[in-house]
């Protein structure tokens, strides 16, 4: 906890959550392990899709390498999240998680949309398919895919940029057992159709799947109130601490995928400078909303705030 007087303010107080900084679990040896079975996979799945004369297989080669590509920025990302302030870089390089996610997000999209356009073209040209080979090597996709999408699934609940790795693996697991039923479909029946056609449906899949992904981390780059915390429930609560009069200039952003910081001024008339006050909270904020980064300004309301009105930033 420390204060400083500020010329509009009888105290500000500023207070990192418990424990310091809060920083994302080290998975480290999930990204090393995951980054170096998909890159083999893209190696076997690529050669046997052109083998095969499989868009569907060379369709999800692409997907799994944009994966591995993403896998690499995630893992840079964790790391840079964890570098320590600097004079420059005053909160760290923690907002690159959100930039990372936000990577991911857009060249997954523009990933899709060069396997559905190739897909389009072969189902007005349709060509044969080695349906044993096909269903072999999309066999073993599954496998690699849900395992690694396995070793992040701890974490996709409380880091974004994780999720982003745990979707991609989980979709892609899911994507290898379509392109499995295709080849099973092909051998059944001979329609050359179909593979084409699962390459549409892996790219609505994977849309799907990344949707929810580019709008957080696209909020989150705009500085937007994170996805659920309720911005006038926090207000709410700051409002109706005791001897606080009014709460003007909240924000709430997040600093990280796993970070979120508030700023608030607060005024209460009566009260005296306390420290013991901004400390529970601080603690509260954490506790309730999941807001570990908060810095407070007390005002004593003897005139008004140049911050007060609300379309003021």
């Amino acid at each position: 906890m420390s204060g400083t007087a500020e010329p509009n303010s009888g105290h500000a107080g500023h207070r990192h959550g418990a424990g310091g900084a809060h920083v994302p679990a080290n998975f480290g040896r999930a990204f090393a392990i995951g980054i170096g079975l998909n890159t083999a996979f893209v190696l076997i799945e690529a050669a046997y899709g052109i083998a095969a004369n499989s868009m569907a297989l060379l369709a999800d080669a692409g997907h799994n390498l944009s994966d591995v590509l993403g896998l690499v920025v995630a893992w840079a990302a964790a790391w840079l999240s964890r570098r320590p302030p600097s004079q420059r870089y005053t909160y760290g390089l923690r907002s690159s998680s959100i930039l990372a996610a936000l990577f991911n997000a857009v060249f997954l999209l523009l990933a899709v949309g060069a396997i559905a356009w190739e897909a389009i073209l072969r189902l007005f040209h349709p060509e044969p398919v080695a349906g044993g080979t096909v269903m072999v090597v999309a066999a073993i996709g599954i496998v690699i895919n849900g395992i690694t999408a396995w070793m992040f699934a701890s974490g996709r609940k409380s880091d974004l940029n994780i999720r982003g790795a745990y979707l991609h693996m989980a979709a892609d697991a899911a994507v290898s057992a379509g392109v499995v039923a295709a080849a099973a479909v092909i051998l059944l029946t001979g329609w050359l159709w179909v593979d084409p056609a699962v390459s549409l449906v892996v790219s609505a899949v994977i849309v799907w799947g990344t949707w929810s992904l580019l709008r957080e981390s696209l909020s989150m780059s705009l500085n937007a109130v994170p996805a659920g915390i309720a911005p006038e429930a926090v207000q709410g609560f700051l409002a109706a601490l005791p001897g606080v009069a009014s709460v003007h200039d909240l924000h709430i952003w997040a600093m990280s995928t796993t970070e979120v910081a508030l700023t608030a001024h607060l005024v209460r008339p009566e009260a005296d400078l306390d420290d013991a006050f901004l400390a529970t909270t601080a603690h509260e904020l954490e506790h309730r909303f999941g807001i570990h980064h908060v810095t407070l300004q007390i005002e004593c309301g003897a005139r008004e705030c140049a911050f007060a009105p609300p379309h003021v930033v």
